[in-house]
């Protein structure tokens, strides 16, 4: 922040009668929570980072560490943090979800299905867990995982969040055709979310959608102005040469 954004003048009227903000436990959960629905897991983890510093035994600040870690593809870093956190919480199921799909995408595709179970064992009721359940069977190249998906969406009917969730798992098993399904439908739900035009124009991009991409980040950035994630998204779209894109329209076809 500029220097200068700090001074006040004497002429600034001030409100005095605003309530002061009080950056808790809880107003560092609510930010990191906020920027982990805004895609800004690099902040997220910072956040959750302050909320244990107000209170080491808050086991959700521990799995949302982990699962900024896994979205910021630092998956040993992740399953370092999950072991540190199950030492405090051996019984917790979204941390061992978390812990699951870090040893996934790391390639411990054994670890990753026992701990999976382990998650469905203590609780399997929450959305979380069979979003990680699918990311562990989609890394064993498993059929089943599709039940997983639909079993987390159907404890979160209608959520867009949730299915913004299920859209990335599929997005990084390259699976963008229904990843593009999940986004669509969570922007039935929810139009107004700005991450979800910038999933739907990645999606399409690797379709070889192009048009619709670039429509799809500029309402993005309608919704969230300057947002750098965005306009990186539209500068890589628009460095891509006409035959790259074309070339990798046709092989996204195929892959389907």
């Amino acid at each position: 922040m500029s220097r200068f954004a700090s001074l006040e003048f004497e002429h600034e009227s001030h409100d005095d009668s605003r309530p002061e903000v009080v950056k808790d436990e809880k107003y560092y959960f609510a930010e990191a929570s906020g920027a982990y629905e805004r895609a800004d897991f690099e902040q997220a983890l910072r956040h959750f980072a302050k909320v244990l510093e107000f209170n080491p035994q808050q086991a959700a600040a521990w799995t949302g560490q982990v699962r900024a870690l896994i979205d910021l593809g630092e998956y040993r870093e992740a399953k370092l943090w999950a072991d540190k956190a199950l030492e405090h919480f051996p019984r917790e199921p979204e941390l061992l979800a978390a812990k699951a799909v870090a040893l996934g995408r790391c390639g411990d595709l054994e670890g990753a299905m026992a701990f999976s179970d382990a998650s469905i064992e203590e609780r399997g009721d929450t959305p979380y867990i069979w979003l990680a359940r699918g990311d562990v069977l989609l890394a064993r190249e498993e059929r089943r995982a599709d039940y997983c998906f639909e079993k987390a969406l159907l404890l979160a009917p209608r959520d867009w969040f949730t299915a913004w969730l299920a859209a990335r798992v599929r997005f990084f098993y390259q699976q963008f055709a229904l990843a593009l399904k999940l986004v669509q439908s969570a922007l039935e739900w929810d139009p107004c979310q700005g991450v979800l035009w910038l999933q739907l124009g990645l999606c399409q991009q690797e379709l070889g959608l192009i048009g619709a991409a670039r429509n799809s980040l500029g309402r993005a950035l309608e919704i969230h102005p300057r947002w750098s994630t965005a306009e990186n998204a539209l500068l890589e779209l628009d460095r891509a040469g006409p035959l790259t894109r074309l070339a990798d329209g046709f092989r996204n076809l195929f892959r389907k």
